[in-house]
C-alpha cells in the first residue's frame, strides 16, 4: 500500500459526555418521551435545491406535539413543526456523508432530546430513500464501514473494490455541551489511519485549544488516536475551535493529509438576562391615546440567541400607582417596546408611574427560564389641557390721578398644568375699555398673578373711572379639542382719585421784549397760571421765586409783571440780550400745590454808554516819525450804537494839540504820534475825546498815559531811558543797585552757612553734645504734700536732708528717703577722650551692663512712709479695681530685664529659686 493511500476514520464517540446529557434529561413517567431513533440515516443526491424535503424525523413528548420545537445545529438544515428535515439553502455536497443533529424541545417543560441525522451521497444509480438505524440500502457493499464512521479522503483498492474518488469528506462538526461535570478528561472521538494495520502511527492536533492559547483544552492519545475535552467548557467564553489532526509515522514522517476537526460548545442556559441600566427613565405626554410609543428597555443574555437559552422575553410585573387602572401600560415581549395601552393619563392626577420589567429566556419560560427585573420610571408630562381661570368675575381698584407706573389692581388665576411651564405662565391681555392705552397688565413671574399697572397717568378731570375687559391666556396654545373657559375673562373697575395738583403756567417758558431803560413801574406783562382742578375752589397766588437783579415785582393776585428798577443790557445778569426770572403760583389746597413759570426778557440795546479809548497806557521815542501809538475804542453797546468812531484832541489845553496829534486808519482805529521834533522824556497824561455812532451820539474824553523815552537804532525804548522816563534820578537807580548787591550777598553767606552746618551734622552725627548727655545724671524734682484733709503736717518732712548726718542721727527704725546700700561700688567704663563712630554701641553697652549689676544705682530698694494725708478723700477707693491678672499670665519675659527685676521674675514669673 502506498503513502497518501489509507483511510483515517474519526470514530464519534461522544462516548459519555451527549449520553449523560440526554440522560440527565429523560423523563420519569410511564411513557419515554424521546425520537424514535437515535440515529436517522438518509440517501440523498449529490446537489440539493433549497426547500428540498430529505426524511423525517419521529418524535413523541408523551404530551403530544403541540408544544414541541426543533432545532438543528447547522445552517443549512432545519426541521419543520411536523418533523420534516429540508434544506434552507440550493446546496452542492462535497463530499459523500454529511451529519448533523436535530434537537427537540419542550416549551413547559424545556426538556431537550437529540438525535443525530446522517445524509449519504447516492450514485447516480441509487435510489434516495430514507432508512433507519442498522438498515442499510443494498447498494452500498458489504465491506463499507458502519454507519458511524466517516471516511475523509479517498479511498483506493483494486479494480474489483471502490475507486478513487474526486472529492474528500467533509468532516462534521463535534458538539461538546458547556459547564459539563465531567469526569475529565472527557473523550470526544477517535482518529485513525487505516496504515496503522501496517506501520506504527502517531496522531497529533494543533490549534487554538490545543498548542495555542487556551492551552491543552483539547488532547489526544498519541497511540490510539482519541481525543480528550480535559476541562468544562464555557461556550460565552469561547464558541467554537477549529483544530487540525494530524497522523505521521515514528519517523515523524507524514503518513495521511491533516484533516480539518470543527468543534462547537452546546449552549446551555446558564446566564440570566442583564438589564443595560438598572433604572429606565421614560415620558409621555398626559392624554396620550393607547397605542402610543413610551420607552424601549433592554435586556442581553449572554447566551445563544438562536436558541431558546438566548431568546428573551420581557413582561411587566407591577405598576405603582394603580390609578386610574392597573395596565396602564404594555410591554412588546419581544422587543421591549412600552406604549400605553389604557387612556386616561392625567398629569393633574398622577405624575409619575413606576413599573417593574420582567425579563426571561428560555422565550419567556417563567418555570425553567432565568429571570432579571429593572424598573422603569415613566414621568406624564404636561400638555395644556387646563385653560387658566380667573377666580373671580370682578375685580376693582383705585388710582391717583397723574401717577404712573402704580399697581392698581392684581388679578389671581388658577391653572392645574406644571407650575413655571410655558402651559402654566399666563399672558394677560386688555379687551376693550381702555383706547387711550392708560393700563396694561403684567404677570407676576413667582405668582402668576397680572399686575394691572398705570404706564400714562390717568386725569380725574377727564376719566373718573375705567371699566376694564380683560382675558388670560397660556403661553402655550390649548391642546388640540381643549376650549377656552368662561372664567378666562374678567372685568376689572378703577376707580380715579381727584388729588390737588398744582397750578401750571400755559406759556412756560415767555418770551417778551422790550428796550432797555424802561423807567420803574413799567407793566411788562400778566404772567398767570391756571389751576387744573376745575371741581375745585381755589385761589392761586404769586410770588418770586428768582429775580436776580431783582428788577421785577409780580402782583401777588393777578400775576402782573412790573418793574423795580431800570433794566439794563449791559447787567452781568444779561446772557444774549435775554434776562430769567422765575415765578411760584401756589393755590390754597390740602395739601397745597405749586407750579413754576420762567419769563425771558429780551432786552434791546439802546445808546445808553459812552465808548472807551483803549490802549490805557504806551510808551514813544522822544523823536517823531521813528514810531507811533496805535489807539481804538470799547464800547459797551453793540451795533448800530457802536464804531465807527471818532478819535480828536481836546482844544483846552493848547499844548495838547502842540504836541500830539491823531492820525484816522479806520472807523476803529487810530494813531497818536508827536507832532513837535522832539519831546523831553517823561510820562505824559494825554486826553482823547472819542465819539461813537449811536443815535444820539455819545462822546467821552478819556487820558492815556504816554511815555517819552530815548530809543535806540531800532526805535525801542533804552532800559536807562524807560527809567529816566519813569522819573527816577541818578542817584535813586545807584541806590536801588546797592541794595540788590547786598541782598545777594547775605543770601550768599546764609547758603555757605548751611552748608558748613551740614558738613558738621554728617561727620558728628553720632556724638552728643555734653549738656544734652543725661546718662548717670540723677534728675531732683519738687515733692508734693499730703492729700486735701490733711492740714496740719510738717513740711520739714518732705523735705530733702541736707546731709547724711541728719539721716544717720534719727533714732532707728524705718527711714523715709531712700537708703543706699553699704558696699563696693562697680568700675564704670572710661569714656575715651576721641570716640570713634564704631565704639559708641560698646561704650553703651559696657555702661548698661555696669549699671544693671550696681545695686548702689538708685532707686534703692527700701521703704517710704509718708505722712498721713487725714480720713477720706473726694476720689473714690481704688481697691474696687481689679487686677489684670490672671494666674495663666506668662511673666516669663521678666527674666529679660535685667537683675533689677530678678526678684519679681522670682515671684511671678516661676523661674528657678537660688
Amino acid at each position: 500500500m502506498t503513502a497518501g493511500s489509507g483511510v483515517l476514520l474519526v470514530l464519534l464517540s461522544l462516548s459519555g459526555a451527549l449520553r449523560a446529557h440526554n440522560g440527565d434529561l429523560t423523563a420519569r413517567e410511564t411513557c419515554k418521551a424521546g425520537f424514535s431513533e437515535e440515529d436517522y440515516t438518509a440517501l440523498i443526491s449529490e446537489n440539493i435545491l433549497e426547500g428540498e424535503r430529505l426524511l423525517k424525523v419521529t418524535f413523541s413528548s408523551c404530551l403530544g406535539t403541540k408544544g414541541t420545537r426543533y432545532e438543528t445545529n447547522s445552517l443549512d438544515f432545519k426541521v419543520e413543526a411536523d418533523g420534516t428535515v429540508f434544506a434552507t439553502r440550493e446546496l452542492r455536497i462535497p463530499s459523500e456523508q454529511v451529519a448533523f443533529t436535530v434537537t427537540a424541545w419542550d416549551r413547559q417543560t424545556a426538556k431537550r432530546w437529540d438525535a443525530v441525522v446522517r445524509l449519504l451521497v447516492a450514485q447516480p444509480s441509487s435510489a434516495h430513500s430514507t432508512h433507519k438505524k442498522g438498515k442499510q440500502s443494498a447498494a452500498l457493499d458489504a465491506s463499507q464501514p458502519p454507519s458511524d464512521m466517516l471516511l475523509p479522503w479517498p479511498q483506493h483498492r483494486n479494480a474489483s473494490g471502490l475507486r478513487r474518488q474526486k472529492r474528500d469528506w467533509v468532516i462534521p462538526p463535534i458538539n461538546v455541551p458547556e459547564n459539563s461535570r465531567g469526569p475529565f478528561p472527557q473523550q470526544l472521538v477517535r482518529i485513525r489511519s487505516d496504515k496503522d494495520n501496517d506501520i506504527p502511527i502517531r496522531y497529533s492536533i494543533t490549534g487554538v485549544g490545543a498548542d495555542q492559547p487556551p492551552m491543552e483544552v483539547f488532547s489526544i492519545d498519541s497511540m490510539s488516536g482519541r481525543m480528550y475535552v480535559t476541562r468544562p467548557m464555557d461556550r460565552e467564553e469561547r464558541a467554537s475551535y477549529h483544530l487540525r489532526a494530524h497522523a505521521v509515522d515514528m519517523n515523524g514522517n507524514k503518513v495521511e493529509n491533516p484533516i480539518d476537526l470543527y468543534i462547537y460548545v452546546i449552549d446551555m442556559n446558564d446566564n440570566r438576562p442583564e438589564f443595560i441600566n438598572q433604572v429606565y427613565n421614560g415620558s409621555v405626554d398626559e392624554g396620550s391615546k393607547p397605542g402610543t410609543y413610551v420607552m424601549t428597555i433592554t435586556a442581553n443574555d449572554a447566551d445563544d440567541r438562536t436558541t431558546a437559552n438566548g431568546m428573551v422575553r420581557y413582561r411587566i410585573v407591577t405598576q405603582t400607582p394603580q390609578s386610574p387602572s392597573q395596565n396602564m401600560f404594555t410591554i412588546n415581549s419581544e422587543t421591549g417596546d412600552i406604549v400605553t395601552v389604557a387612556a386616561g393619563l392625567d398629569r393633574e392626577k398622577v405624575q409619575q408611574y413606576t413599573v417593574i420589567v420582567q425579563a426571561t429566556d428560555m422565550e419567556g419560560n417563567l418555570n425553567y427560564g432565568l429571570s432579571n427585573t429593572a424598573t422603569a420610571i415613566i414621568t406624564v408630562t404636561d400638555v395644556n389641557d387646563n385653560p387658566p381661570e380667573f377666580t373671580a368675575s370682578t375685580y376693582a381698584g383705585e388710582v391717583p390721578e397723574n401717577q404712573v407706573e402704580v399697581v392698581v389692581a392684581n388679578l389671581t388665576v388658577m391653572d392645574r398644568d406644571q407650575p413655571h411651564s410655558p402651559n402654566w405662565n399666563a399672558f394677560y391681555r386688555i379687551l376693550s375699555g381702555d383706547p387711550s392705552g392708560h393700563f396694561s397688565i403684567r404677570t407676576d413671574p413667582v405668582t402668576n398673578e397680572g399686575m394691572v399697572t398705570v404706564v400714562k397717568a390717568v386725569d380725574y378731570e377727564l376719566n373718573r373711572a375705567f371699566m376694564l375687559t380683560v382675558m388670560v391666556s397660556n403661553q402655550a396654545p390649548l391642546a388640540s379639542g381643549i376650549q377656552m373657559s368662561f372664567q378666562s375673562t374678567a372685568g376689572v373697575t378703577i376707580s380715579v382719585m381727584d388729588i390737588n395738583e398744582a397750578p401750571y403756567f400755559p406759556s412756560n417758558h415767555k418770551l417778551i421784549r422790550l428796550e432797555e431803560g424802561v423807567p420803574t413801574g413799567t407793566a411788562l406783562t400778566t404772567f398767570s397760571a391756571v389751576d387744573p382742578d376745575r371741581f375745585m375752589q381755589q385761589a392761586v397766588r404769586y410770588s418770586k421765586l428768582s429775580d436776580p437783579a431783582n428788577w421785577l415785582h409780580i402782583n401777588a393776585t393777578n400775576g402782573q409783571i412790573t418793574t423795580a428798577t431800570v433794566l439794563d443790557r449791559e447787567s452781568l445778569y444779561i446772557r444774549n440780550n435775554v434776562y430769567e426770572a422765575t415765578f411760584l403760583a401756589a393755590d390754597n389746597g390740602i395739601p397745597p400745590a405749586s407750579g413754576t413759570g420762567t419769563l425771558q426778557i429780551y432786552l434791546i440795546d439802546i445808546n445808553d454808554n459812552a465808548p472807551e479809548l483803549l490802549p490805557k497806557e504806551a510808551q514813544i521815542c522822544e523823536k517823531p516819525s521813528l514810531n507811533a501809538i496805535n489807539i481804538t475804542a470799547a464800547d459797551a453797546d453793540v451795533d448800530p450804537n457802536i464804531g465807527p468812531y471818532v478819535f480828536e484832541l481836546p482844544f483846552v489845553p493848547a499844548a495838547v494839540r502842540k504836541n500830539w496829534t491823531i492820525t484816522r486808519l479806520n472807523g476803529d482805529y487810530a494813531q497818536l504820534s508827536l507832532r513837535i521834533l522832539y519831546l523831553e522824556a517823561g510820562v505824559y497824561d494825554v486826553p482823547i475825546i472819542v465819539t461813537d455812532s449811536g443815535n444820539p451820539p455819545l462822546s467821552n474824553t478819556s487820558i492815556i498815559k504816554v511815555k517819552v523815552c530815548p530809543c535806540d537804532e531800532n526805535g525801542d525804548c533804552t532800559t536807562i531811558g524807560a527809567v529816566a522816563a519813569a522819573g527816577l534820578g541818578t542817584s535813586a537807580i545807584v541806590a536801588i543797585l546797592i541794595c540788590i548787591v547786598i541782598l545777594l550777598t547775605m543770601v550768599l553767606l546764609f547758603v555757605v552757612w548751611m552748608k558748613r552746618r551740614e558738613k558738621e551734622r554728617h561727620t558728628k552725627q553720632l556724638l552728643i553734645d555734653p549738656e544734652d548727655d543725661v546718662r548717670d545724671n540723677i534728675l531732683k524734682y519738687d515733692e508734693e504734700g499730703g492729700g486735701e484733709e490733711d492740714q496740719d503736717y510738717d513740711l520739714s518732712q518732705l523735705q530733702q536732708p541736707e546731709a547724711m548726718e541728719h539721716v544717720l542721727s534719727k533714732a532707728p527704725g524705718v527711714r523715709r528717703m531712700d537708703e543706699r546700700p553699704v558696699g563696693a561700688e562697680p568700675q564704670y567704663p572710661v569714656r575715651p577722650v576721641v570716640p570713634h563712630p564704631g565704639d559708641i554701641g560698646d561704650f553703651i553697652n559696657e555702661g548698661l551692663r555696669a549699671a544693671d549689676n550696681d545695686p548702689t544705682a538708685p532707686p534703692y530698694d527700701s521703704l517710704l512712709v509718708f505722712d498721713y494725708e487725714g480720713s477720706g478723700s473726694t476720689a473714690g477707693s481704688v481697691s474696687s479695681l481689679n487686677s489684670s491678672s490672671s494666674g495663666d499670665q506668662d511673666y516669663d519675659y521678666l527674666n529679660d530685664w535685667g537683675p533689677r527685676f530678678k526678684k519679681l521674675a522670682d515671684m511671678y514669673g516661676g523661674g528657678e529659686e537660688d
